[in-house]
């Protein structure tokens, strides 16, 4: 009688929980009365998996909140390696959260444990050391995108580049009609998103000068609408007490939640850095990428920081495909005159959207399918005995 494959995975959040529930689903087809334990969420939870702490104990933002939980976070690792030590599984799959992941994988590895990575941190951008700490406790690394896949290849670390599961959710051809109709914008309209970002700090150092900006190009193109999605209940608190007080002038509607139906609606985005600039690629939309840190945050990641560029669309490209407004530099007239150029200039984002559209087509393909082969082709080149 064969006796099913036993892993272990770790989610740290969220985004794991997605990742992490569609691998299982397909390493259950792979291998039937799959055993699976760990740490996930509700997803995973759903494909049977056994969750030995509830994942929102992972869920841990920010330098004093991770300071503050620091020694359950250990005492939590210290436990799963003490578990899988005294009954070691086929493999362990670390899913993101890499300052909690890594470890724990390091630690099994050295024990005798076959370890996954999925979803690599930033390492091609900053602390490139780190790599060797990886090679010494990862079997293999799962990437999103190729150019993380390459940078792993030139350190002679195993690595698969899977794709984006985002890729797959979105339509290849722009659904912009669609979602006005949706939102309740003329098709004939002229559209701006301001997407200042999620978070509390990203929204308190942008949201005032994207608005400002949306008042100079309001002043130029009286037609234009502007569309405000806020990411929860406390952003969009936040930002309505914003317009209340200092745009109540401005055309902008401020809506809860639809950031992806408000990209999709839109001609131009003006966006915080982060995963929503994939997200806008997807939609095909012209955008202008900002961010501000605070100014001993900029000054040591300056320093440390080795990629010219910080969105993804340009990250993907190899080449700056959309303006990147940093710090200083975040100003309402720097900002109006970038999107000016892209409402101005069809012809560049005609072109624009044909490169985003090639971005697209390589990040699709199902990574969870991906990302199961790849742990298959692993298993048996370490003759697992039950694969």
């Amino acid at each position: 009688m064969t006796v099913p494959l036993r892993i272990a995975m770790v989610a740290g959040e969220a985004s794991g929980d997605i990742l992490g529930a569609g691998l299982l689903q397909e390493l259950q087809q792979q291998f039937p009365g799959l055993q699976a334990e760990g740490i996930g969420g509700e997803l995973m939870l759903a494909q049977g998996f056994d969750s030995l702490y509830p994942l929102e104990r992972l869920s841990v933002m920010g330098l004093t909140e991770v300071l503050g939980r620091l020694p359950e976070l250990l005492r939590i690792r210290r436990q799963l390696v003490r578990r899988w030590r005294n009954n070691p599984p086929d493999l362990v799959i670390g899913i993101d959260a890499p300052d909690f992941t890594l470890g724990l994988e390091r630690q099994l590895h050295d024990a005798g444990v076959t370890t996954v990575h999925y979803v690599s941190p930033s390492v091609w951008a900053w602390r490139r050391k780190r790599v060797l700490s990886i090679k010494r406790g990862t079997d293999l690394m799962l990437t999103l995108f190729p150019f993380e896949a390459e940078f792993y290849r030139q350190h002679q670390q195993r690595v698969a580049f899977v794709g984006h599961p985002l890729a797959d959710q979105f339509p290849l051809l722009p659904q912009t009609a669609e979602n006005r109709a949706r939102l309740g914008i003329d098709a004939d309209a002229r559209v701006v998103a301001l997407l200042p970002g999620s978070r509390g700090g990203e929204v308190s150092r942008l949201a005032e000068p994207f608005l400002q900006a949306a008042r100079l190009l309001h002043q130029r193109f009286p037609e234009l609408q502007f569309l405000l999605p806020a990411a929860n209940t406390s952003r969009y608190d936040t930002l309505k007490q914003l317009i209340d007080e200092k745009f109540a002038d401005l055309p902008v509607q401020l809506l809860l939640k639809r950031s992806g139906e408000v990209m999709a609606a839109s001609d131009v985005i003006l966006i915080a850095s982060g995963t929503a600039t994939l997200e806008a690629m997807f939609c095909k939309k012209p955008m202008v990428v900002a961010y501000r840190l605070s100014g001993l945050t900029y000054q040591i990641l300056s320093r440390l920081v080795k990629s010219p560029w910080i969105s993804l669309p340009n990250l993907l490209a190899g080449e700056g495909l959309v303006p990147e407004i940093l710090q200083d530099a975040v100003t309402p007239e720097r900002l109006c005159q970038e999107v000016t150029h892209w409402l101005e200039s069809p012809q560049a984002c005609h072109d624009l959207a044909e490169q985003f559209t090639a971005l697209h087509q390589t990040l699709q393909g199902g990574a969870s399918r991906r990302a199961a082969q790849a742990i298959v082709e692993l298993l048996k080149d370490k003759q697992v005995q039950n694969v």
